[in-house]
């Protein structure tokens, strides 16, 4: 048989029935004609057999899940707060068996932060010595200022950073990758895939890689943006003229892939966004809202041959070729 990581993977309706069902059984209460109403649909279909499986991996987890997500007392299924909960739970059930680890680590990672931001949210802070952190969707820092130095470490997500002077202090970034020291400067940071991308706007900032100390710091000029690993640096290339522009919550995209436009609108919403293989390769241009990601996904439908369909109360979108 094959492991449920090995399958195709399941619809989003089948996902929502499979979400409602353990909902309404950890609420407890059902009447028989409920109880053989769901064996029934758990064995309407291999599919819905395979949603229910899934259902109980997590089941077993579900002490440990937000309370947000076990609403006993939301007991209307037209309840706004309900079908959000709903949408959240289904989308557990889509990334198991490994979705729940990585969901409880990221929340861990942010919750636990000295300053975070939620899917979606950006916001800035003026820190002790008057430097300026903007933080965008999903990010986290920690904050250690001594007598020694100004030290800021990116846990996860994106940061602009406005440093204020200060001579006997450096100002430093850290990430996994390595740690970025301020050379009176204005630039951003991003952790992805193992790789720190900084990008310097105002100054210069040198680099010195965490994981290869025999390799001399790299100094980053303005107008200069460069991606490295714990042990390598990338090529220095010019910096793009639009990487700030999430701070004035816009996505700026110029030919952009439609593949690489829908992982970089993701950032921005809760839930999935996927889309039909033939059309990954459309270019996608323009000035699109990320605080307002439906409103995005809208502009594509009036200016690209694409369609938007909905599943899960808006948890999960799917684009194809109109």
């Amino acid at each position: 048989m094959l492991s449920l990581r090995k399958q195709p993977p399941l619809a989003p309706e089948v996902l929502e029935e499979a979400a409602e069902w353990l909902m309404r059984l950890s609420e407890g209460g059902l009447s028989d004609h409920e109880r053989a109403e769901w064996e029934r649909w758990k064995a309407s279909s291999p599919e819905r057999d395979r949603a229910w499986a899934r259902a109980q991996l997590l089941q077993s987890k579900l002490d440990g899940l937000p309370p947000a997500l076990a609403m006993s007392a939301l007991d209307r299924p037209s309840h706004p707060e309900r079908r959000a909960a709903l949408g959240k739970l289904a989308l557990l059930l889509a990334m198991m068996p490994v979705g729940w680890g990585s969901w409880k680590l990221a929340h861990t990672q942010q919750w636990t932060a000295d300053y975070r931001t939620r899917v979606g949210e950006r916001r800035e802070w003026v820190l002790a010595d008057g430097s300026r952190i903007t933080l965008n969707t999903d990010s986290a820092i920690d904050v250690l200022f001594d007598s020694q130095q100004r030290l800021v470490h990116l846990r996860e997500g994106e940061i602009l950073v406005q440093t204020a002077q200060d001579a006997s202090r450096p100002f430093l970034v850290s990430t996994g990758q390595g740690r970025m020291q301020a050379l009176g400067t204005r630039f951003t940071v991003r952790e992805l895939n193992s790789r720190t991308h900084l990008a310097v706007l105002e100054g210069a900032v040198k680099v010195m890689l965490a994981d290869n100390r025999q390799v001399a710091p790299l100094v980053v000029n303005a107008g200069q943006r460069m991606d490295f690993s714990a042990q390598t640096f990338g090529s220095l290339t010019p910096t793009d003229r639009n990487v700030g522009a999430w701070t004035q919550g816009m996505l700026m995209a110029d030919k952009m892939r439609l593949a690489d436009f829908v992982a970089e609108l993701t950032r921005y919403r809760r839930g999935f966004v996927r889309y039909d293989p033939t059309i990954a390769e459309l270019r996608i241009s323009g000035a699109f809202p990320i605080s307002d990601t439906q409103r995005t996904l809208n502009m594509l439908v009036q200016t690209y041959p694409v369609l938007v369909s909905g599943h899960l109360n808006g948890y999960w979108v799917t684009l194809s070729p109109a």
